[in-house]
């Protein structure tokens, strides 16, 4: 159980280092350049263990489609959103912006899938605006454009829905599709997506200028956060109770937020924390109420 303690809180801790990580690329290297090495990286870790726990043909055509939304939405629209977020936000914007996710899936879950309602979700759902709003006190443009001061956050809440889409479709799908197979073979499909548009940008870049810094984020960014964490999350619930694997969901928005101070160099204050804690509250609330619903009754 240790050790299934110990995957659980990595991989949560790897998916939150994507938060800063993205910033240090996509202030590295044009958006869909950054993105589309990332998840050519991720498919070429993961499609090994996607193509040795499934066999392509024994995936149904409706699988197929499942698979092709998670791509679609999950990794291209993911990280398109996130990397053009993050160059307009600071880290920690992002990682508080970034932990809504639980509260967001809860309404998506009450609103599409007909879940019921619980006070717990709706006091979470409540606490992520306010814990947002809240960080909206402290962003301030020289030029007084509130317009530009929304535009970066509402970029990463796009990431938050296509996470979402994500985690609903990858629901349903993992019924029949191993998810170590569907993440792999989505991150596969979603390459020649960025393909097209990362020959576009590359013409304008200039490799050279990258850092040894920038390069190694990009390969976290891939291979760690997308790769590794992916492997590390779902070997551990496969051997988790569902209540504990819902205990693990705070790390994340934690490993988002500390990494943010000590990768960025970000300042600390004061409203950061309020906000952040604000929505950290929501987060616990929800991983309270998956594992009170995973219990047997």
């Amino acid at each position: 159980m240790t050790a299934t303690r110990t995957r659980l809180a990595l991989g949560m801790a790897a998916f939150g280092s994507a938060t800063p990580i993205s910033k240090i690329v996509t202030d590295a290297m044009p958006i869909f350049v950054g993105g589309g090495l990332r998840v050519l990286l991720g498919a070429a870790v993961l499609l090994p263990f996607a193509l040795r726990s499934t066999q392509l043909k024994e995936i149904a055509w409706r699988d197929w489609l499942a698979i092709g939304a998670i791509s679609i939405f999950g990794m291209f629209g993911f990280t398109a959103f996130m990397l053009f977020g993050m160059r307009m936000v600071t880290g920690v914007v992002g990682a508080t912006v970034m932990s809504t996710t639980p509260a967001v899936t809860a309404l998506a879950s009450m609103i599409v899938l007909r879940e019921k309602p619980t006070w717990r979700k709706l006091l979470a759902i409540a606490l992520a605006v306010a814990g947002v709003l809240v960080l909206q006190i402290d962003q301030s443009d020289p030029d007084g454009d509130v317009s530009f001061n929304m535009l970066g956050p509402l970029l990463v809440f796009g990431a938050v829905c296509c996470e979402v889409v994500y985690t609903l479709v990858g629901k349903k799908v993992s019924e029949t599709v191993p998810p170590i197979a569907a993440a792999g073979l989505s991150a596969a499909l979603s390459v020649p997506l960025f393909a097209v548009l990362a020959l576009w940008q590359l013409q304008d870049f200039d490799v050279s200028a990258v850092n040894a810094r920038a390069w190694l984020a990009l390969v976290w960014y891939g291979v760690g956060t997308l790769a590794l964490g992916s492997w590390l999350w779902y070997s551990g619930i496969a051997r988790a109770q569902g209540s504990v694997a819902a205990a693990f969901m705070g790390v994340m928005p934690a490993s988002a937020l500390v990494l943010s101070y000590f990768l960025l160099d970000e300042p600390f204050r004061l409203l950061h924390l309020v906000g952040f804690a604000t929505v950290f509250i929501g987060v616990l609330l929800v991983s309270r109420e998956h594992g009170r619903l995973a219990q047997p009754s």
